[in-house]
């Protein structure tokens, strides 16, 4: 799975959940002819865009090229199960990646469309926001 070698703060905090508009970078196909796009907010977590990535490479059977264009580098900690309130803070149990409307989390390149559709379509099933297939 993604995770950071290291970072400057162990632990982060959690930051607002209040809709701050479409994402500014990161919208445009860079590497491949296909991607694909997330149409709302959320947090994609580790697992989640690990199991992405294995669907799309089982799906094109080791045919083509892969660009992941996110990276989970937020921390989000856990306390443990019951943990009475105090005791400060939890330790860091995962790390996800913050995405808007708007931002491509996955491009392919070096097969057809068509396989490329369903290779990503597979991905989408496994991630917890809504997405959507670009193509040049």
């Amino acid at each position: 799975m993604l995770l950071p070698k290291k970072v400057k703060h162990r632990k982060w905090q959690k930051g607002r959940r209040r809709f701050a508009g479409a994402e500014s970078r990161g919208t445009q196909l860079a590497f491949g002819s296909s991607g694909l796009k997330a149409l709302e907010e959320g947090w994609l977590n580790a697992r989640e865009i690990e199991a992405a990535r294995r669907a799309m490479t089982r799906y094109v059977q080791r045919g083509g090229k892969i660009w992941i264009r996110i990276f989970p580098h937020k921390p989000v900690t856990r306390k443990g199960t019951e943990v009475p309130m105090g005791g400060g803070k939890g330790a860091v149990d995962h790390y996800v990646v913050p995405v808007k409307p708007g931002r491509i989390l996955f491009e392919m390149d070096g097969i057809t469309t068509d396989v490329a559709k369903e290779a990503l379509r597979l991905a989408a099933d496994k991630l917890s926001v809504k997405t959507k297939f670009l193509s040049k």
